[in-house]
């Protein structure tokens, strides 16, 4: 068994390939089919040809090249089994995907024995990538590339805070998402995947998500962490598997968030 992590020339060459699937399909002119799948306690979650389409042709690199591994996808599931498990999320972010909004992104994410250790985000429209290689995290974009370090030492005061949607409060009143709000500096909303770029980026300071899958954060955990950022749990666990999340650009913001968030429980 190869005991070495893979090349990131290889995320590279898997997140053009996707972006042959989702890039076309998300042009003004392409008529994008929609359908919806079933999840507890979802109206709508759609999912696209793009999603599908842009899932198949990375499992298909991805056992060509390692069929060692295991690759666990939105779309598709668990297949095969190994130490190292690539993670997959072709469109994450199809609601503003629908739209025309260029918040989405591909995800790719490389566990080793359950443990995040490289992961890529690729925005195709906007031309960027933000990635992490095991020891650093990256940012490419039609102006250059630039290794990313997360702000520290930023009041509570001082932070910018983002969330998906307020909508999740009313369901989760035993997370303190409100009082959180109360005491940053300001709060933004529907940044999908990009916002969590943006931890890493130094833009955003905080980003709390009620109920993620495994495909959607295990790719951003080393790009965060490896960018000087945590990401737990709100018990301040391993957040690998999902659920409520929350990223931060520093410890001691993502302790003071954390304390804030289980007030009273």
């Amino acid at each position: 068994m190869n005991t070495h992590h893979p090349d990131i020339a290889f995320f590279h060459q898997l997140a053009n390939r996707a972006a042959q699937e989702t890039l076309p399909r998300f042009l003004p002119g392409h008529t994008l089919s929609v359908d919806t799948k079933i999840k507890e306690g979802v109206s709508f979650d759609p999912v696209t040809d793009a999603d599908r389409q842009a899932e198949i042709a990375l499992r298909g690199m991805i056992t060509a090249a390692y069929p060692q591994h295991s690759i666990l996808g939105e779309e598709f599931g668990l297949t095969g089994e190994g130490d190292y498990q690539w993670v997959l999320d072709p469109v994450d972010g199809t609601r503003p995907f629908m739209l025309g909004l260029p918040v989405w992104g591909t995800l790719i994410g490389l566990t080793c024995r359950g443990n995040p250790v490289m992961g890529m985000m690729s925005q195709p429209y906007t031309g960027e990538r933000f990635w992490a290689d095991s020891e650093r995290s990256w940012h490419s974009s039609p102006h250059g590339t630039f290794v990313m370090k997360t702000r520290q030492n930023i009041t509570l005061a001082n932070a910018i805070l983002h969330t998906n949607s307020p909508e999740p409060m009313s369901r989760f009143p035993e997370i303190r998402l409100a009082d959180l709000m109360e005491k940053v500096l300001m709060t933004r909303f529907g940044g999908e995947c990009y916002a969590m770029a943006m931890v890493a980026a130094g833009k955003i300071n905080l980003c709390f998500d009620y109920a993620l899958q495994p495909y959607d954060i295990a790719a951003f955990i080393p790009i965060i962490e490896q960018a000087g950022g945590c990401v737990t749990t709100l018990d301040g666990g391993p957040a690998i598997q999902g659920g409520a999340v929350l990223a931060s650009g520093c410890p001691n913001l993502h302790q003071q968030a954390l304390t804030i968030l289980n007030k009273n429980n």
